[in-house]
Parts: structure tokens; C-alpha cells; sequence
């Protein structure tokens, strides 16, 4: 069921023409902030991939892509859901050197997406893979881009406000660190979700590492495929947001599967099959260079950045008759 609660009294602290206008500062300024701290260079990447390649992100392997048959090529197409697995294997085409990566332009379909107040059909995010070696695959990496990420974030709010004065958004600078496992212990009668706004609401900024493998109910704490994030070098990066007064995940990141990570990964998970595929070959042989990567929401950093309180108030989508009629209501103007 689709839920969307617009909170009382809310008003945008900017008019529709501003609202544009901060948008493309706003991602302007992300970008170039973003690719000088992780040493990315921009590349040219896929809206859909041939159905058979292996390519696909699965998701919680549930969400059913958007298929199409292209007969000049005679194949069947899957728009992507994510390019986790793409990103990869580019780098070891392009010849990459550790240290350095690319970033992209994602944008998805995910026609089964419950829509909310963060959840659309459409996703758009920035994508990024970079090159790492086998010293450095551990959670300190992890840590320093999550950190360096961050202080993107805020540099680009900073920027923001200088053109456009009224927006008045606060986050802090300091990243808590927390695995879902402690989580899960401190909070056991809470569902993921809760433990996720009750963490964020007490340290604003956090990033729970550990997503993907089951937790001591049985259940992850998340899904994730198993056959691109390493669940135990991997997390969500959470912002308190106080127009909402929940917590918002701006990005999903982790160190990438390693041969054996993908061979115990895809054994728990029952994905066996996968290892015919040519990318999951290249990787449990070792041809693939070992990665980190992820994906940082592009709407979802402007609704955050801007004080929106609806995920439609900077992405044009399309959206069900009770949340038009609740945003009506509420003044609030969907794109």
C-alpha cells in the first residue's frame, strides 16, 4: 500500500522556478566536489543490458525489471535497476589503475517500488566504482570514502545556500559508524526501520555497515544481492532529516565481492545458477579488479538538501490519485 504523510505546517522554503534553479546548482556542485575527493572521471554508461548477461543488479530478487526485445539485435533487453556489476567490469575494460574510478548517470525503473515520500518508480542516482588493491579491501577504506562522501554533502549545501538564502537545512558533519548487528542488539524488539530512525535521530549522520547477511533472528538487515557488495565491508549511509523527522538514506556502498566472498555469497544465498554467468566467472577467477563502489541518490540528496518533504517535489514521476490528493492538500507541488 501506498503511504505519503506531508508534515504539518509545511511549507517549501522555495517557489517552483527556484526549486529548479537550486536543483541544477545543487547537482552541478555535487558532482565536481564529488569526483575531485574519490578521484573519479565521468563515463558513459548503459540504460538497459541483454537479459541473459548477468549484468542486471537482482535487488532483493523480487523486482521484476522492465523487459523489452530489441528485434535488430535478436535479444531480449532489462532496463537496469542498478550498475554494480556493470561499473566493474567497465574498469577492467578501460584499464584502470587503483586509486582511480569512474562515476555515471543511473537512471532506473522499479515498477514494483511501494511510493512514499522517498520512493519512486524512477530512481536516479550517481553511480561510482574505483579501483582498489588487496591491501587496502578493508573497512577503513570503506570508512574514509564514506567520511570523504559526507564532506561532499556538506561543501555542497554550503554552495546552495550561498545562492539561494532561504533554504535553511542543517546536517552534521561527524559520521557515527555502527554495524546492523549492533543494531539488532540494542534495539531487538525493533524492526529494521526503527533501529534505522532510532540511530539516526540520536547521531544524525550514521553509517550502518553489515548488510546483507542474516543477523541473530535469522533475517539481514537489509537485502542485497549477493554477488556485488561483500556483506561484511559494505552499509547505508543515513541523514537525519528534520522536515520529515525520519531517517533518509542518501547512498548504498561497499567494498565489492572478492572470489571468495562471491563463492560463499552466492552459496547462502541459493544463487548457484550465477556462476555460469561471464561476469561471476571473471570475478571468482580473479580477472575482475577488486572495487568499492556505490550509489548516491540524486533526488533524494536534493529533497534532503532543499527541506522537501516529498520525493516529487524534485523528480517528475508519476504518482497514484491519494498521493496527488494528499499533496494537493497539503499545497505541496508535484513535479
Amino acid at each position: 500500500m501506498n503511504k505519503v504523510t506531508i508534515p504539518q505546517g509545511y511549507v517549501s522554503r522555495l517557489s517552483l522556478y527556484q526549486t529548479q534553479k537550486a536543483i541544477e546548482v545543487l547537482r552541478g556542485a555535487f558532482q565536481e566536489e564529488f569526483r575531485r575527493e574519490l578521484n573519479l572521471v565521468r563515463a558513459t554508461a548503459p540504460l538497459f543490458v541483454e537479459a541473459d548477461s548477468g549484468l542486471n543488479d537482482d535487488l532483493n530478487g523480487v523486482e521484476r525489471p522492465v523487459g523489452f526485445d530489441i528485434p535488430a539485435a535478436g535479444c531480449q533487453a532489462q532496463v537496469v535497476h542498478s550498475l554494480a556489476k556493470w561499473k566493474r567490469l567497465a574498469l577492467y575494460q578501460y584499464g584502470f589503475q587503483p586509486g582511480k574510478g569512474i562515476y555515471t548517470d543511473m537512471n532506473a525503473i522499479r515498477r514494483d517500488e511501494e511510493l512514499d515520500n522517498l520512493h519512486s518508480v524512477y530512481v536516479d542516482q550517481w553511480d561510482w566504482e574505483k579501483v582498489i588493491t588487496p591491501e587496502t579491501r578493508n573497512a577503513e577504506t570503506l570508512q574514509a570514502a564514506v567520511k570523504g562522501i559526507v564532506d561532499c554533502i556538506l561543501r555542497t549545501l554550503e554552495r546552495v545556500k550561498l545562492h539561494f538564502p532561504a533554504v535553511d537545512v542543517k546536517l552534521c558533519g561527524k559520521v557515527t559508524f555502527v554495524t546492523a548487528l549492533e543494531l539488532e542488539e540494542r534495539w531487538p524488539d525493533l524492526t529494521p526501520k526503527q533501529r534505522e530512525d532510532a540511530i539516526a535521530k540520536e547521531c544524525k549522520t550514521v553509517f550502518i555497515m553489515g548488510i546483507g547477511g542474516p543477523l541473530k533472528n535469522g533475517k539481514p538487515h537489509d537485502g542485497r544481492a549477493p554477488d556485488y557488495d561483500d556483506w561484511s565491508l559494505n552499509g547505508d549511509l543515513l541523514f537525519w532529516d528534520e522536515v520529515l523527522q525520519r531517517s533518509i538514506e542518501i547512498s548504498s556502498m561497499g567494498i565489492r565481492v572478492d572470489a571468495d566472498a562471491m563463492d560463499r555469497q552466492l552459496a547462502a544465498a541459493g544463487c548457484d545458477d550465477r556462476r555460469q554467468y561471464p561476469f561471476h566467472k571473471m570475478v571468482l577467477d580473479g580477472t575482475l579488479p577488486l572495487t568499492m563502489g556505490g550509489g548516491i541518490g540524486q533526488s533524494r540528496l536534493c529533497m534532503l538538501l532543499l527541506g522537501k518533504a516529498h520525493i516529487g517535489e524534485v523528480q517528475a514521476s508519476i504518482w497514484d490519485s491519494q498521493t496527488r490528493r494528499v499533496c494537493k492538500a497539503a499545497g505541496v507541488a508535484l513535479l
